[in-house]
């Protein structure tokens, strides 16, 4: 389906604002021109007249610039919506697709025990791909409503479970992800929200690192009140325009490779929303594309620390 183009209406409220501007500015020196021989016969009427004529003007270009700026908004949201319906069609689509033909297969013919649990296992994949992306839309979807609980969250505990899971998931080494958080760390918030965070943000750093994969995940206090959590790694990286709005419902890179990944666009989303309901927020940096990406997580933090290091 062809998406309509920003471009469009841009091109057509400039032309409009320009225009207006220069009819506005023409009949400002067409009145100025005369204005010392008109200004000896003017009346209050004339005054009125020359100010609502200016304030009317005025008032176009406003509009027509408020009404670009509207416009080019829901035609972006209008694109990242029909991108997220399309996402969620083809995750959707093809795991059932999938699961069909191998329960046809099953049910039709013979199949010796190695085959049979082949498919089997083919068939537990997909079920998981499409628990995985209800799940992801549920949490979008959840995270607009949260409200943290203020609890006392054991930061090192909680990353090195979510560190630990995503070397079981993509069969990794001890040096593919590396921390460097201190013993005795601690964030106010809700530990399965954060989990879902940080989660997010470590998936996220594997799949798009590459060839090789090397993440570092850093935690630093910047005041008594606040610390960041840096999640860094080596890999595609993120163009300077897009790392505002990579944040976005339904926003995911123009690269290539991230294309050819399976995805919805909401797993940055989802940071973002729990990293606000906790007080905090959450950052993109990068020195351009094929140049690694650092995320940094402002949470707040617990007082009272000890002086040990995790690794």
């Amino acid at each position: 389906m062809r998406q309509p183009r920003a471009s469009i209406p841009i091109l057509l409220t400039v032309t409009l604002v320009a225009m207006t501007i220069i009819l506005t500015i023409g009949w400002q020196i067409l009145v100025t021109r005369e204005f010392r021989a008109l200004v000896d016969g003017f009346t209050a009427i004339h005054w009125v007249a020359f100010l609502l004529g200016s304030l009317f003007f005025v008032s176009i270009i406003t509009v027509a610039i408020l009404q670009a700026v509207w416009l080019v908004r829901e035609i972006r949201t209008n694109q990242r919506q029909q991108n997220f319906i399309d996402a969620v069609t083809h995750e959707l689509h093809t795991p059932l697709a999938s699961l069909q033909l191998y329960v046809d297969t099953l049910r039709d013919k013979e199949l010796d025990e190695a085959h049979r649990h082949e498919f089997l296992g083919i068939m537990n994949d997909d079920l998981k791909r499409l628990n995985r992306t209800i799940d992801q839309i549920l949490q979008a979807a959840r995270t607009e409503l949260i409200r943290s609980r203020g609890e006392t969250v054991d930061l090192p505990k909680l990353l090195k479970e979510c560190v630990e899971d995503a070397r079981t998931k993509h069969d990794l080494d001890t040096e593919n992800i590396r921390m460097n958080v201190r013993d005795g760390t601690s964030v106010r918030g809700d530990v399965e929200q954060l989990r879902v965070l940080f989660r997010n943000l470590l998936e996220n750093a594997v799949r798009y690192a590459g060839p090789k994969v090397q993440v570092e995940i850093d935690a630093v206090a910047i005041s008594n009140r606040k610390l960041e959590v840096i999640v860094a790694d080596q890999g595609l990286g993120i163009p300077q325009a897009d790392q505002d709005s990579i944040f976005l419902r339904f926003q995911r890179l123009s690269h290539e490779a991230v294309k050819a990944t399976r995805g919805l666009g909401l797993g940055l989303y989802i940071v973002r929303n729990i990293a606000r309901s906790h007080g905090g927020s959450v950052r993109a940096e990068s020195e351009g594309e094929d140049q690694g990406s650092r995320f940094i997580v402002t949470l707040p933090k617990q007082r009272h620390e000890s002086t040990h290091h995790s690794g």
